[in-house]
């Protein structure tokens, strides 16, 4: 019997990946591509726009309108105002930063939330290791070029993270079945997590086992952000790579 479960929860598993792939490779639906085009968004944006295909990444994601959803290390904001489009007025953003992250992007913040604008993101700086979120409070979250960051440490600016801990605080603030996306910079095979330390990249299968021994199944990949090209040996801040580094797009689903 005990076998017969486990062969119905792979077919399962495998349905889903299945129907998540499909999703990504389909032309992203109007909810995402309208969010994208919003009049009000910035030439800056439009332009990172160019590199990071938001619109079918989020639908890789399927974020829906109604959702709450958590940008975790969000930064500027540049996800957070495009989700904040995506869940619509009965939906809500969430855009984390700890202490260091805001304090790095406080001129971006300062650019995105002048006036009042974007009254539906909820901007939360808060301490890694009491993040706040609550329990089986949140619809999606997504950590987008900065889960390497959980692995990264400069003295008092950016002060070493209890990486499982976080992640054990992100498992709990998800709701069962809730899908969390990850983009993140390529690191060599088999590297680990301490490429995050000098190059601000990650090794892909790090990741996965990281995420998996955290409560959270891989669900699917999306390809659209991979780049041959790009030499996994390189600071993601190199002339040479910069804005053009391999990336890979995981979703996870929270058991």
């Amino acid at each position: 019997m005990r076998r017969i479960r486990v062969i119905a929860a792979c077919s399962l598993l495998a349905i889903s990946t299945t129907m998540i792939a499909a999703i990504a490779a389909a032309a992203p639906a109007k909810v995402y591509t309208t969010a994208v085009a919003s009049p009000d968004r910035s030439d800056k944006d439009r332009e990172r726009d160019l590199r990071e295909h938001p619109a079918e990444v989020l639908a890789f994601a399927d974020f829906k309108p109604g959702m709450t959803i958590a940008d975790l290390f969000g930064g500027g904001g540049y996800y957070s105002e495009i989700l904040s489009h995506v869940v619509g007025p009965r939906g809500k953003v969430l855009l984390v930063n700890d202490p260091a992250y805001a304090a790095f992007a406080k001129d971006d913040l300062a650019a995105r939330f002048h006036d009042g604008r974007l009254p539906r993101i909820e901007r939360l700086v808060v301490p890694n290791e009491k993040l706040n979120l609550g329990t089986a409070t949140l619809d999606g979250a997504l950590f987008v070029m900065s889960y390497h960051d959980l692995y990264y440490a400069n003295g008092d600016d950016f002060p070493r993270i209890d990486a499982s801990q976080f992640l054990d605080q992100v498992h709990a603030a998800l709701k069962p079945g809730a899908r969390l996306l990850v983009v993140d910079h390529v690191a060599v095979a088999g590297s680990g997590s301490a490429p995050a330390q000098t190059l601000h990249r990650i090794d892909e299968t790090f990741a996965i086992k990281d995420f998996e021994s955290h409560g959270f199944d891989l669900a699917g990949r999306y390809d659209g952000l991979h780049n041959t090209t790009d030499d996994h040996t390189k600071l993601v801040f190199d002339p040479a790579v910069r804005g053009h580094t391999d990336r890979f797009v995981h979703v996870y689903v929270r058991r």
